[in-house]
């Protein structure tokens, strides 16, 4: 089916660890999702071993870790990651709605192919503080 309204795609979670809700939908050679992440919530810092990823902010903003940068993203903003790469994001606003692009999709879920890292939850209570900072300014 080559068209789709988004206002029609089922909203699902992800089992993987992410606090967003996800439209999901796969081709052969990549999967793609609007994102809707609510304030200071975002996913478990992770990897893809082997997936790609952009992600295009569409409303709101996020406080985003990819690899060793950090930064506030907001609309308009496109972000690459690359497999391999560490990344993981908190809301600052009340929400975002973002539009993911993830390839290959060999598996057609978005969660797959996630690891983490050991000190995860130390990151993301990091993530989480500085949302938190931004938020109230």
């Amino acid at each position: 089916m080559p068209f789709y309204k988004t206002s029609e795609l089922k909203t699902v979670t992800l089992a993987s660890g992410s606090a967003g809700e996800f439209q999901p939908v796969a081709g052969d050679l990549m999967k793609a999702s609007l994102g809707t992440f609510r304030r200071e919530k975002g996913s478990v810092p992770h990897w893809h071993e082997k997936e790609e990823q952009f992600i295009l902010v569409l409303e709101g903003r996020r406080y985003m870790l990819v690899g060793d940068e950090e930064r506030v993203i907001g609309p308009g903003d496109l972000v690459h990651i690359p497999p391999g790469t560490l990344h993981s994001g908190r809301t600052i606003d009340e929400k975002a709605l973002v539009f993911v692009v993830k390839s290959p999709a060999e598996d057609k879920s978005l969660g797959a192919d996630q690891h983490f890292p050991s000190n995860a939850a130390e990151i993301a209570a990091r993530l989480e503080s500085k949302a938190r900072e931004l938020g109230a300014k």
